[in-house]
C-alpha cells in the first residue's frame, strides 16, 4: 500500500486557488463508512479513522454527504439545523477533528449543502406554516388552492404524485420538489438568501475547504405558476427519475432552472472567494438540458466553479461514441466552463452492475473505467466503494430503507444497493464496518471485494486505482490540460490533453477485444510506467488488448 501523505506536506493543489480544478474528489457516504460506537450507523469519528486509507488512494478531496441534524426522512438532506451536527454523526467536536486530520493528511474537505429545501422541522418552517404574517411567512414557497380546491398547477416531485402538499394551519398548499417532509425555500425572498448564505459561511469560518450545492438548478422556481407542458414520448429519458415515475412526462420549464439563479450563484461565488481556496461542485439534476445548464451554471469566473450533471450517472450504455459526445458537448457549450464527472454516487446503481453485469472480463472493464473517468477534461468524483469495483446489493424489500424505492417497488428498487457498508475486512464482523447490526445489510458478495483482500493483490481494482491516480498526479496535463477528440477505430476512445507545452496522447479501447489502431503522427514517445503496462507497437500502429490503454506524450 502506498505510504499516506506526510502531515504537512504541501501539494501542487494546495498551493493553487484553483486547486479544484482536474481535482479528484471521493465522496463519503457517512452512514454507511464506518461505525465507532456500534450503533450499526457510520458516524464523523469512523471517517476520521479511516481517512488514512483516503489519503492513501491520491485523491485530493473528500465530500462528506450531510451529517446535519436531521428526522432522516430522506437520510439528512432534509435538514432541521443547518449549523448543528446530527447526534447519530457525532458532535461538532469531532467535526472538528475530522477537518484537521483531513488537513493533516493532505486532503481538503468539501461538504454538502442541501439549500433548495429544508426539513419540515426546520424552525423555519414550522413558523411559516402558523399564518400568512408571521417573519417567515413568505420563507417558503406557499399558494393557494384552485377555485375546485385542487393543486395551483401540474407540477410534479421526484418522489412521486403531486409536488403541492395542504396545509391546514394556511389553507394553503406549500411547494415540495421531493418529500412532503421536504418544504422548498423561496429564493424570490431576499432574506432565504442572507440566511443561507449566513450558514454556508459558518462552516467556511470552521475550515471547510468547499461545497457540494445540492440540486442546484431546483433553487428557483417560475413566480407564475404556470403548467408544465407535457413531454412527447420520444423525448422522455430515465436520467433523473426512474421510468416509471411520471415525473418524466413533463418537460420542467417552470418548476426549476429559472435565470434568477444565475445572479444567486454569482452572490454564492462572491461569498466563497473571501477565502483563500474556497470551492464549490453544483448537481444539476435535469433529464432534458443537463449539459447547457452545468455549460452556463460554470461559464466566466463568477458563477460556480463546477458542476456534474447525471449523463454519465444514468443507464445509457458507456461507449466511445457516448463518452465523446457528451464531452465535447460540454466543450462546445462551455468554452470557459468547468465540469466534473461522476459514474456512481448514492443516488444511481453503481456503475460496477450498471454497466458491468453484461461483461465478461468485469474486472477489466471496470479498471478501463476509472482510466477513462481520471484522463478527461474536469474533476472527478469518486464514489466509496468505486475503487474497489462494488456492485449494486440486491436487497429484499423488508430491507429498504430508502422511501423512493418503497413507493416505486418492485419496479424501481430505491437508492439503497448503492448505499450499503462499505467493506473494509474480510474476516470481521460485518467487513470492519460495525459491531452492530448495521442499518442496510453488508452484501455476501461484497465480501471477496473487501479493500484488506484487494490491498494485496497487485492485480486488484483498488491497486489499479492507485497507480492512475498516481499516474494523473505525475502528470499535470490530466488536471489542467485542454481536450481535443481524434478519429479511432469503433469502439476505442483517442484523444490528446495538452498544458503548457506538453502534449499527452490517450487511447483506450473500450471494448472486450483487440483493437488495432493507427496513429497518425510518428512522434508520440510510449509513457513510462504506464498503469497499463506496455503496448505492442510496431511503427504507428498500436495493438490494443481488451480494455487496454496507450499513453504517449510530445512536446507541442
Amino acid at each position: 500500500m502506498p505510504a499516506e501523505k506526510a502531515p504537512g506536506l504541501v501539494t501542487s493543489h494546495e498551493t493553487d486557488r484553483d486547486w479544484w480544478r482536474g481535482a479528484v474528489i471521493y465522496q463519503i457516504y457517512p452512514r454507511s463508512f464506518q461505525d465507532t460506537n456500534n450503533d450499526g450507523i457510520g458516524d464523523l469519528r469512523g471517517i476520521t479513522r479511516r481517512l488514512p486509507y483516503v489519503a492513501s488512494l491520491g485523491v485530493d478531496a473528500i465530500w462528506v454527504s450531510p451529517f446535519f441534524k436531521s428526522p432522516m426522512d430522506d437520510f439528512g438532506y432534509d435538514v432541521s439545523d443547518y449549523r448543528a451536527v446530527d447526534p447519530m454523526f457525532g458532535t461538532l467536536a469531532d467535526f472538528d477533528a475530522m477537518i484537521a486530520e483531513a488537513h493533516r493528511l493532505g486532503l481538503k474537505v468539501m461538504i454538502d449543502q442541501v439549500l433548495s429545501h429544508t426539513s419540515d422541522q426546520h424552525h423555519w418552517f414550522r413558523h411559516s406554516r402558523m399564518d400568512k404574517t408571521n417573519r417567515y411567512a413568505d420563507w417558503y414557497v406557499w399558494a393557494d388552492p384552485k377555485d375546485d380546491g385542487t393543486p395551483p398547477n401540474n407540477w410534479l416531485s421526484i418522489f412521486g404524485g403531486s409536488a403541492w402538499e395542504w396545509d391546514t394551519n394556511r389553507r394553503q398548499y406549500y411547494l415540495h420538489n421531493f418529500l412532503k417532509s421536504q418544504p422548498d425555500l423561496n429564493f424570490h425572498n431576499p432574506d432565504v438568501q442572507e440566511a443561507l448564505l449566513a450558514d454556508v459561511r459558518f462552516w467556511l469560518d470552521r475550515g471547510v475547504d468547499g461545497f457540494r450545492l445540492d440540486t442546484v438548478n431546483f433553487y428557483f422556481h417560475s413566480t407564475g405558476l404556470e403548467n408544465n407542458p407535457p413531454l412527447a414520448p420520444e423525448l422522455r429519458n430515465a436520467t433523473i427519475a426512474p421510468d416509471v415515475n411520471p415525473y418524466n412526462h413533463q418537460d420542467h420549464l417552470y418548476d426549476k432552472s429559472q435565470p434568477e439563479n444565475l445572479a444567486f450563484l454569482e452572490r454564492f461565488r462572491a461569498l466563497l472567494d473571501e477565502y483563500p481556496a474556497a470551492a464549490a461542485v453544483g448537481e444539476v439534476g435535469d433529464a432534458q438540458r443537463g449539459l447547457q445548464i452545468v455549460a452556463d451554471y460554470t461559464a466566466g469566473s463568477d458563477r460556480m466553479h463546477m458542476c456534474y450533471s447525471f449523463d454519465f450517472l444514468s443507464s445509457t450504455r458507456l461507449t466511445a461514441e457516448r463518452v465523446r459526445e457528451v464531452v465535447q458537448e460540454f466543450e462546445d457549450a462551455a468554452p470557459t466552463g468547468w465540469c466534473c464527472w461522476a459514474f456512481s454516487n448514492h443516488d444511481v446503481v453503481r456503475h460496477g452492475s450498471r454497466w458491468a453485469d453484461h461483461v465478461v472480463d468485469r474486472n477489466g472493464f471496470l479498471k478501463m473505467n476509472a482510466t477513462l473517468i481520471l484522463t478527461l477534461r474536469g474533476s472527478v468524483c469518486l464514489y466509496q466503494g468505486e475503487e474497489l469495483g462494488l456492485t449494486e446489493a440486491v436487497l429484499d424489500f423488508e430491507d429498504l430503507q430508502d422511501p423512493y424505492g418503497i413507493q416505486f417497488w418492485p419496479t424501481f428498487k430505491g437508492r439503497d444497493g448503492c448505499r450499503t457498508p462499505m467493506v473494509w475486512s474480510h474476516n470481521e464482523p460485518n467487513a470492519g464496518f460495525s459491531e452492530g447490526k448495521p442499518w442496510l445489510p453488508v452484501p455476501y458478495e461484497h465480501l471477496t471485494s473487501t479493500a484488506d483482500l484487494q490491498a494485496e493483490h497487485d492485480d486488484s481494482i483498488l491497486q489499479h486505482y492507485r497507480r492512475m491516480l498516481a499516474f494523473r498526479e505525475r502528470h499535470q496535463v490530466f488536471a489542467k490540460g485542454s481536450i481535443a477528440f481524434a478519429d479511432a477505430p469503433d469502439n476505442v476512445l483517442m484523444f490528446v490533453r495538452e498544458h503548457q507545452g506538453t502534449r499527452m496522447l490517450v487511447v483506450i479501447n473500450m471494448s472486450d477485444r483487440p483493437r488495432s489502431v493507427e496513429l497518425d503522427d510518428k512522434g508520440w514517445q510510449a509513457v513510462e510506467n504506464s498503469p497499463h503496462g506496455d503496448v505492442p507497437r510496431e511503427g504507428d500502429t498500436l495493438e490494443l488488448a481488451p480494455f487496454g490503454a496507450f499513453f504517449a506524450t510530445m512536446e507541442a
